[in-house]
């Protein structure tokens, strides 16, 4: 590690900032060596707010069927050959039920764009899981929605809302999406959700088509202006029915890097070791931690949909059910010294 990574990385350790051209060159210098130095001070950081508690999220994927083509995802609208199903109400209630039991104390309600989970559909949805856990966090990640729409979910008790920005750059959002999808748009909606007052979570695919580290560094000059209060950042998978199919997956290290960056930038954020780490290495989610992470999100979806949610190739924990996924974890993790927490896991500014 040269002595110009060291000190970019020292001054972001104590201001929390970079330029746009200082994340570039610390991206394109990066080294194993200053890997392993900012993943030092990554860990510290996050263990002097959060201490050694990972904080666990129920995934509910509620439906596969979307409206949008987005040409990287499996459950794109254009995939013919993805398999589609949606979960009535009383299944989201029972799998939230069933992670209640195992000490989850926050559920996550993930789909595609499904026309049919309207504002009435949805708000009945969350009041509901609201009336019958109080003590629990409502996260969403549902999409882009009209800002009254979000105004109704917040007001029916939802917390969180997760909706990945992608990309920060506008000509490399219009590579990964279809012309009637905006980058604009989906500025407009984190703003939105974050003048409504959710906990707020950004996010982007590392080694998507198309991405430089200049792309890279403006996620990460987002990331420190927008300030979310979630970063969920994995590496890109292709999946065999996009035409990115033949595309590499992301770089784990690199992911493992940036990882460690944004918590530097934001010592406080919520910062998810993604399944996708996990998919593209067997210790990728016990990685992500090490790096600075301290989210891991188990499936609560029934087992018969898990791999029709496909997003992108090779998903794992398609088959486990969710005592056995969590156990799983829980044992991993206390192997490197961490437990996981029976825990909203609220952000702490």
């Amino acid at each position: 590690m040269n002595e110009h990574e060291k000190e970019l990385i020292d001054r972001l350790e104590r201001e929390h900032s970079l330029t746009e051209e200082e994340y570039a060159r610390l991206i394109d210098g990066r080294t194993d060596e200053a890997r392993q130095y900012i993943a030092k001070k990554a860990d510290a950081v996050r263990q002097a707010i959060y201490g050694r508690d990972i904080f666990t999220r129920g995934l509910i994927e509620i439906s596969s069927i979307c409206k949008n083509n987005c040409l990287y995802c499996g459950i794109r609208r254009g995939n013919k050959n993805a398999q589609r199903y949606r979960l009535l109400p009383e299944d989201i209630y029972a799998c939230a039920e069933s992670g209640y039991s195992l000490g989850f104390r926050t559920f996550v309600l993930q789909g595609g764009e499904d026309p049919y989970f309207t504002d009435d559909v949805l708000t009945a949805i969350v009041s509901t899981l609201r009336e019958r856990f109080p003590d629990c966090a409502i996260t969403l990640s549902m999409g882009e929605r009209k800002r009254e729409s979000y105004e109704a979910l917040y007001r029916a008790g939802a917390d969180r809302y997760l909706l990945r920005h992608e990309t920060a750059d506008a000509d490399h959002y219009r590579m990964l999406h279809p012309p009637e999808m905006s980058f604009e748009h989906r500025m407009a909606c984190l703003q939105a959700l974050k003048e409504i007052g959710y906990q707020t979570g950004a996010g982007f695919m590392v080694g998507s088509p198309g991405q430089t580290s200049r792309t890279l560094a403006r996620d990460l000059k987002f990331i420190e202006t927008f300030k979310p209060d979630m970063c969920g950042i994995g590496p890109f998978i292709p999946h065999h029915d996009t035409e990115f199919r033949d595309c590499p997956a992301g770089d784990l290290y690199l992911t493992l890097f940036l990882l460690s960056v944004i918590r530097l930038i934001l010592p406080y954020v919520l910062l998810p070791a993604t399944t996708a780490l996990g998919t593209i290495h067997p210790l990728g989610r016990e990685m992500g931690i090490q790096a600075g992470a301290n989210v891991v999100m188990p499936n609560l979806s029934p087992v018969d949909v898990r791999k029709k949610y496909e997003l992108y190739d090779n998903k794992i924990c398609t088959g486990e059910e969710a005592a056995e996924c969590r156990g799983c974890l829980a044992r991993r993790f206390s192997a490197i010294g961490f437990n996981l927490a029976v825990s909203r896991g609220d952000v702490k500014r």
